[in-house]
């Protein structure tokens, strides 16, 4: 057992998807063209002054009332100063003292503060060059920081604490928060202590440059492993930055850690101080949408989920938009075919829908990288096949040749039923016919399940391969026990 218990914090810088930047009206968004989303005031020409995006504001109170943050009435903008090419003004507005969320929760973790900054640019290193360029297209780009509290403990904690937070920013809208584009970026501040000890070690390390949710992870073990041999040696780990490389799976120093007082922070001359009235804030609160745990709570009591498949459901908000798509689709059948099912029967349905869209669907949707609304299979089609097997007209074996058409094709699966063959038996008189010839051609199948009913597997297999697999179990049972008499 490791004698060091991690102490893990980590900051969390969020682009919100806000149409124009910050503090100018250019455009906030991605492009392969270096510095076209630029402007005299992002790029820091003299004379120019900022104007405060209203809607990044909104998005910051968004997400503080998500986090229960308490929200400042009053809070303003600083200076965050600082040298560093992709920085134009050479300093950053950013909020030091006075931000507008503290004291906030995710889970088990506690939130610092959620504060609102502006992006810097992006340095762009040309392979063999001895040079760098500056593309400004990001600079200006309202950025939330949300700094937690070193509540985490270790690196599969802190991997599930970012997931969880990725997940909010979508539920909330207010930014795509994909890791791999840069819209979510994360530095961790880890340190070590001895297992049982309270109060914070007198070091802590900052580690950068984690693009992924399995860098931070791979980072953080590595980090708490070079850590513990220090510490088992005597010596002290130096408080700096670190930076991960990936491809070498090691951090390597970057620099000191700087304090607050080397920023030089003071308030923003240029921009008046915040007031967020109780009114304004009461009514952000009443437009938030549905968050994820008022989401579980409703898929299992509404649609009849256990908890592990809402959970599984919840935690990826674009497969459970599509899932509720298909399962809206289903009961519009339900309704127009006036087909009323009992809690029970729906219930085993809606389960079913959630097996096929957490195991195959997902599966082929990972296989090719796709989201749920860039497969061809529309949630209509998808609401339709899982009919077809609550109808009995195909076999959940044959609905996977099915499924599999359809993602590949688009297809209508009624269509590709009939083109492919596979449409299940479920006509009493044909299906008899094959049961009464299994049971002559089998006397000691037919004395097993007399003897024991759940022997009648065994037939109902023979039966199934007379009917080269498309007959329907439930009437093949259901023929077998009449003329067996059990």
């Amino acid at each position: 057992m490791n004698p060091w218990e991690p102490i893990i914090g980590l900051e969390v810088h969020v682009q919100l998807n806000t149409q124009s930047k910050m503090f100018c009206r250019s455009k906030n968004a991605e492009s392969d063209k270096p510095n076209v989303h630029i402007c005299e005031i992002c790029t820091a020409q003299p004379g120019v002054l900022p104007v405060i995006n209203r809607e990044a504001i909104k998005k910051t109170v968004m997400v503080g009332l998500a986090l229960e943050c308490e929200i400042a009435e009053y809070s303003k903008f600083d200076r965050k100063n600082y040298f560093y090419p992709d920085l134009p003004k050479g300093y950053q507005i950013s909020q030091f003292d006075q931000p507008i969320n503290r004291k906030g929760r995710l889970g088990k973790v506690g939130i610092t503060r959620v504060h609102l900054e502006e992006d810097a640019g992006k340095l762009v290193h040309p392979p063999g060059k001895n040079y760098s360029l500056v593309d400004y297209n990001r600079a200006g780009t309202p950025l939330l920081e949300i700094v937690s509290e070193p509540d985490i403990r270790s690196s599969e904690e802190a991997k599930a604490y970012l997931q969880e937070l990725q997940n909010l920013m979508r539920y909330l809208g207010v930014s795509d928060a994909d890791m791999e584009k840069g819209h979510l970026r994360c530095d961790a501040n880890i340190s070590l202590r001895q297992q049982g000890q309270r109060g914070f070690p007198p070091y802590k390390v900052e580690v950068k440059n984690m693009n992924s949710f399995k860098a931070v992870a791979q980072a953080l073990e590595y980090e708490i492993k070079r850590q513990s041999e220090l510490l088992d040696e005597g010596k002290m780990p130096v408080m700096e930055t670190r930076g991960w490389v990936e491809e070498k799976g090691i951090t390597v120093s970057q620099r000191s850690k700087e304090e607050s007082q080397d920023y030089r922070y003071f308030p923003e001359p240029d921009l008046p101080v915040l007031h967020l009235t109780r009114e304004w804030v009461e009514e952000i609160r009443r437009q938030l949408p549905e968050l994820p745990a008022v989401r579980k709570q409703r898929l299992i009591s509404q649609v009849s989920l256990n908890e592990k498949d809402a959970q599984i459901l919840v935690s990826n908000k674009i497969l459970a938009d599509y899932f509720e798509d298909v399962i809206s689709e289903f009961d519009a059948w339900l309704a127009a075919e006036h087909i009323q099912f009992n809690q029970q029967d729906h219930a085993l349905h809606t389960k079913m829908a959630a097996n096929w869209a957490l195991g195959q669907f997902s599966a082929l949707l990972n296989e090719r990288k796709l989201l749920p609304a860039q497969s061809k299979v529309t949630a209509e089609n998808f609401a339709e096949l899982m009919k077809l097997i609550a109808q009995g007209r195909v076999s959940q074996l044959a609905a996977k040749d099915v499924f599999a058409k359809m993602f590949a094709t688009g297809e209508d699966p009624s269509n590709l039923l009939e083109s492919m063959g596979l449409s299940q038996v479920s006509d009493e008189s044909v299906i008899l016919e094959s049961v009464k010839k299994v049971i002559a051609g089998n006397s000691k199948g037919v004395e097993d399940a007399r003897g024991n009913p759940k022997a009648i597997g065994f037939l109902v297999g023979l039966v199934m391969k007379e009917l080269k697999g498309k007959g329907n179990p439930q009437v093949i049972n259901e023929l077998l026990k009449k003329e067996l008499g059990i």
